[in-house]
């Protein structure tokens, strides 16, 4: 597989809590936990389970910080 972003965390599938329409996959990423809300489908056509290895492929143009005044 090829692809652009660069920013690639890979880690262990923790947890996987299906909605209506979408999941959030916990993604263990050296201690850390990411978590991405996906469709449904995408978990099942994935063939997504607890404990397989996956990464967690993040594409932003900008990160951007806030704090309280």
């Amino acid at each position: 597989m090829k692809i652009s972003a660069r920013n690639m965390l890979k880690g262990k599938i923790v947890g996987i809590k299906k909605g209506a329409t979408t999941a959030h996959v916990s993604l263990e990423v050296n201690g850390t936990i990411v978590m991405a809300s996906i469709t449904n489908d995408a978990v099942d056509e994935l063939k997504l389970t607890v404990g397989m290895e996956a990464a967690a492929i993040v594409k932003a143009s900008d990160i951007l910080i806030a704090v309280e005044d």
